[in-house]
């Protein structure tokens, strides 16, 4: 028997008009359910494309390669359109933003010990069991380059039943590695470790809470700044998204010359923002506001920055505190800042720019926001997770 998809969830599962779910399917398409959950094609949608991947069918790195850009940035889209439209708020959508194919500069990859050495990859789709990805074509070609490099780390590092992690940061002085696992770090070890880092060009290799060796600092650039951020800290998943959120925040702004950069992180936004405006910024990790602070002691030319360590979900800054800023930058975890929010709601800050990557915590934010005064000028969203059901996206708010 064969039904039609008639619709696809934020998950890019497809839904039948039974409310029957099936992955990598598009709305009009006519399928036949196979016994094991999948779906055989019966008559494909216009928007169905063939992979660029051939790690596509088995890896659960990517949901959406099987549509076109164009059908993917449309859904993107009405996804956080009815994440707003369920709040009331209808606001003006500016053209969609997507990364390029081989530029995502960051990516956590499972590692495991195999008979003859190890396998470093993603997870199948639906499964605890691996896939290596040495085609990926989200990956930038310095990350791909480095996967032998990766697999030799893993037989040192795990042990012959457990899993691994390992987030690989692409710098300017090359890999930035930091190791999850439950191997113990013998003195032994950390000599062998130090050793792999030297020969193999790692700029730094941390384990844990711990950086073994730090040959080169591996930094990123920040605007006209240079920082080295924690071991495993959060730096936007390639650098082209990075410059579309930095773009629209700039937008927003425009000449605001008192800006209060909340969630900051490692300066992603304070740094750039500094070259025209003085910049307060605030962070609830200790290491990320130190990093964020030594870049911009070590740039030239860029106005004050005040980099304070705050924990913004117990402590949100009140409004008499931002009653000196002309503009606030916030850019939260997945969970929003719902206090922080209701705090900057009951401001006199003119202008607000609010980053986020969940259209849900957005729009419950955003509906604070414009209950309390402001209006939500336009929305953008940022594609810098291409082919995967993640999207990000910028608002801008003022007064009315």
């Amino acid at each position: 028997m064969t039904v039609t998809i008639e619709s696809l969830t934020h998950l890019g599962m497809g839904k039948t008009a039974m409310g029957d779910l099936f992955a990598r399917v598009l709305p009009g398409e006519v399928i036949d359910p196979q016994p094991d959950g999948t779906a055989r094609i019966i008559t494909p949608s216009t928007d169905r494309v063939s992979p660029p991947c051939r790690h596509f069918k088995s890896c659960g790195g990517c949901a959406m390669q099987h549509a076109t850009d164009s059908f993917v940035a449309d859904w993107k889209q009405s996804i956080v359109q009815r994440a707003l439209s369920a709040r009331g708020l209808a606001p003006e959508f500016l053209p969609l933003q997507t990364s390029p194919p081989q530029s995502r500069r960051r990516a956590k990859f499972a590692g495991k010990r195999t008979k003859k050495g190890a396998m470093v990859g993603f997870h199948m789709r639906g499964s605890d069991a691996m896939v290596a990805v040495s085609d990926c074509q989200l990956l930038t070609p310095s990350l791909l380059a480095i996967m032998p490099a990766l697999e030799e780390l893993t037989v040192m590092a795990a042990s012959r039943k457990g899993e691994i992690a390992l987030t690989v940061t692409d710098s300017h002085a090359g890999a930035d590695i930091h190791v999850e696992t439950t191997q113990a770090l013998t003195g032994a070890l950390r000599v062998t470790l130090a050793q792999y880092a030297q020969t193999r060009g790692i700029a730094r290799l941390a384990w844990g809470d711990e950086t073994i060796v730090e040959i080169s600092a591996p930094q990123q650039r920040f605007g006209t700044a240079s920082v080295t951020p924690p071991p495993g800290a959060f730096l936007q998943a390639t650098a082209a998204g990075e410059a579309s959120l930095l773009a629209a925040v700039t937008r927003i702004l425009g000449t605001s010359k008192s800006v209060v950069d909340l969630f900051a992180g490692c300066g992603t936004f304070t740094l750039p923002l500094a070259a025209q405006a003085e910049v307060h910024a605030y962070e609830g990790a200790p290491n990320m506001i130190a990093a964020l602070d030594r870049g911009w002691r070590a740039a030239q030319g860029l106005k004050r920055v005040v980099a304070q360590t705050r924990d913004l979900f117990r402590r949100p800054l009140e409004p008499d505190e931002l009653a000196r800023f002309d503009a606030a930058v916030i850019d939260p975890p997945r969970a929003g800042a719902e206090a922080q929010i209701s705090t900057l709601a009951k401001s006199t800050v003119p202008v607000v720019a609010m980053v986020s990557c969940n259209p849900v915590t957005f729009a419950r934010d955003a509906e604070i926001l414009t209950q309390s005064g402001y209006r939500c000028d336009w929305v953008q969203v940022i594609d810098q997770f291409r082919w995967s059901t993640h999207v990000e996206m910028v608002g801008s708010f003022t007064r009315a």
